[in-house]
């Protein structure tokens, strides 16, 4: 008997996400976003999210069954993100899982958020290379990982975020700089009409210590850029929004790929994989794809639609897991809404234990 087919539920932040895998496979799946609801706020408000899955979540399921032409009694296990995240959203996410996979009688397996995003890619470009450097860059995360047996080994963390991560920073500039919520989209679209050149912002942590040579900080690169836009208004000169938004998005740019890049070459890896809600940040994939190539590295970026918080990335996880014949979650699987990242599997218990399977 082959595979079967995983559901994939994802509900950590203002997405409702539900996905249909089969041996590596995307079968289909659907995405329901709250964020018009918390735009008017600058920011995800944590109690609409949780509502917004409430409602979305049945209807979201259903659609993805729809999409990939199979019934519920078709599902063989379940997979849900179980952190990290917000809490009331993931406990509306597990909720459900739980309710589906006891009404199938199937297996229940907990995944983390962002080795959701690792394993997107291989929907659009199949396996993972053993080993691999992944490049995670979101609102919330921002990390460079060695990536070997995504399903078995643990994720080692070659640098991560120090303080605001990429997608933070886009957001909160964008809000200084006047532009709608979410920040990367806007920051992305009036960089089209701007200079990146034009104005000099900082490329935090590319100096100093070698231990700090894989980390991230963007606090720096934010502040310096409202000082630049605040400074502009004191004077009471117009701001110019396209050149500032251009060379923000620059500067992220040239730092995450500058050391993802010496990342592969240093650790003698030939794949970049480069995923999360950023990676569909225009200026990020063409430079990271420039980079790759001259220094002959093989670069795989999902499509867009996959670098966003979706089902199918869980569905992805979950597929991986049941192959490698890891064990489900115990039936006091719960949330950790701050878990760290050491496998793909996450199998918190009420008493704030995890287990990783």
């Amino acid at each position: 008997m082959g595979s079967p087919v995983v559901l994939g539920i994802e509900s950590s932040c203002d997405e409702t996400g539900a996905g249909l895998v089969r041996g590596g496979r995307l079968l289909g799946h659907t995405v329901a976003s709250s964020m018009a609801e918390h735009a008017r706020f600058g920011g995800v408000v944590p109690e609409i999210a949780a509502r917004a899955h409430l409602h979305a979540l049945t209807p979201v399921v259903r659609s993805a069954l729809a999409d990939a032409g199979l019934r519920a009694s078709d599902i063989g296990a379940v997979a849900v993100t179980t952190g990290p995240g917000l809490s009331g959203a993931l406990q509306v996410g597990l909720a459900g899982a739980k309710g589906l996979a006891y009404a199938l009688d199937v297996p229940l397996y907990g995944v983390h958020h962002l080795a959701g995003h690792v394993a997107a890619d291989t929907l659009a470009h199949g396996p993972l290379p053993d080993p691999c450097v992944v490049l995670i860059v979101s609102g919330g995360h921002t990390s460079l990982l060695l990536v070997r047996d995504l399903a078995r080994d643990p994720i080692v963390h070659l640098g991560d975020t120090v303080d605001d991560a990429a997608g933070e920073c886009f957001d909160k500039v964008a809000r200084v700089f006047g532009l709608p919520y979410p920040g990367g989209p806007a920051i992305d679209r009036t960089a089209r009409e701007g200079d990146p050149r034009a104005v000099h912002f900082p490329r935090p942590l590319t100096t100093g210590p070698t231990e700090k040579r894989f980390a991230f900080s963007f606090s720096g690169l934010k502040t310096a850029a409202a000082r630049w836009a605040e400074t502009h208004r004191a004077a009471g000169r117009p701001l110019p929004v396209a050149d500032g938004a251009a060379a923000l998005q620059e500067a992220v740019a040239d730092v995450l790929t500058r050391k993802a890049v010496a990342a592969c070459t240093e650790h003698g890896v030939g794949t970049l994989v480069v995923v999360g809600g950023v990676a569909a940040n225009s200026r990020v994939r063409a430079l990271a794809e420039e980079r790759c190539a001259a220094a002959g590295i093989a670069l795989r970026v999902p499509p867009p639609g996959l670098c966003t918080d979706n089902g199918a990335m869980i569905a992805a996880v979950g597929d991986l897991l049941v192959r490698a014949g890891a064990a489900p979650a115990p039936l006091d699987v719960s949330i950790d809404p701050s878990a760290p990242l050491e496998y793909a599997a996450l199998h918190p218990v009420a008493a704030g234990r995890a287990r990783a399977a």
